[in-house]
């Protein structure tokens, strides 16, 4: 059993009444989740509460989520739906329509930034992020306080591979999850690139030494790897809105040594099930 959130916040009984709890999931309608964003930060950022990388957004529409004076706790959505990570705490200086607040960092729980672990089951309400901590708090347990400030999941298998750009790129550059990128290079398959804002396909493959790290660091370093219809998005769009819109997920992998016709082979499959010539951005 979990050791009780207040036993590490050690908060009085007025103060849980005058705080809040952010429950921080997704950086907008379908955007990047917020634990990905934290994690784009550098460390000391991260180590200092990062107000940039939460919410402290000071409305839900027309609904006042702070007032000045209030305590706010903040927590992301780790890969797990109810494991999250404390990122920050601050007291509410300001609340400005229609703009994250402006807060003072809570200087005292800062050893805690990046490291506290807690079990808290969200519920139904999905939509909404900001509540009063007194909901919560009894219900939120310390799962772990890692000894060291968080540095992403590690690789949890082929199977569970789905990467935004922004994070393999950080992951291409050994800045999170290493062995991530030792995984994709020891592996070839067929994979998908998604575009979030209009829902296209394109599905690649990879062959060969090097495997899936070697053609997945070719679309970083040129944005569409040399597909026709990736370089005219390219062309119109340019390299940004790759690095917003795109993911990249493993559909099928093989050892490296596998038969490349067979690979190609599930490429033309999968082109064919997903219709991603006529509805996608495969172009063959």
């Amino acid at each position: 059993m979990g050791i009780p959130l207040n036993s590490i916040l050690n908060l009085s009984e007025s103060q849980v009444k005058d705080s809040k709890i952010e429950l921080n999931m997704l950086y907008g309608k379908a955007g990047q989740t917020f634990i990905d964003r934290w994690l784009e930060y550098s460390e000391d950022e991260r180590r200092a509460g990062a107000p940039g990388a939460t919410s402290y957004w000071g409305w839900y529409g027309k609904q006042r989520n702070f007032h000045e004076g209030q305590w706010v706790f903040s927590f992301v959505r780790l890969y797990h739906g109810n494991e999250w990570l404390f990122v920050s705490a601050a007291k509410v200086l300001s609340v400005p329509k229609d703009e994250q607040a402006e807060v003072e960092i809570l200087t005292q729980y800062a050893p805690l930034f990046g490291r506290m672990i807690i079990d808290l089951e969200k519920g139904q309400t999905f939509g909404r992020y900001c509540f009063n901590l007194g909901k919560y708090l009894e219900a939120a347990t310390v799962r772990e306080i890692l000894p060291v400030l968080y540095s992403g999941e590690t690789f949890q298998g082929y199977d569970r591979v789905s990467l935004p750009y922004a994070k393999l790129d950080r992951i291409f550059k050994r800045e999170i999850l290493p062995t991530y990128h030792d995984a994709l290079e020891s592996v070839t398959g067929v994979y998908c690139l998604t575009d979030r804002k209009t829902g296209k396909l394109y599905i690649g493959s990879a062959t060969g030494t090097g495997g899936v790290a070697q053609r997945w660091g070719s679309y970083l370093g040129s944005k569409h790897g040399g597909n026709k219809k990736l370089q005219e998005l390219h062309d119109r769009e340019g390299g940004e809105y790759f690095e917003r819109y795109f993911t990249f997920t493993l559909l099928e992998y093989y050892g490296l040594s596998y038969d490349s016709e067979k690979i190609l082979q599930r490429e033309q499959w999968w082109k064919d099930c997903l219709d991603t010539r006529a509805h996608g951005y495969n172009d063959n």
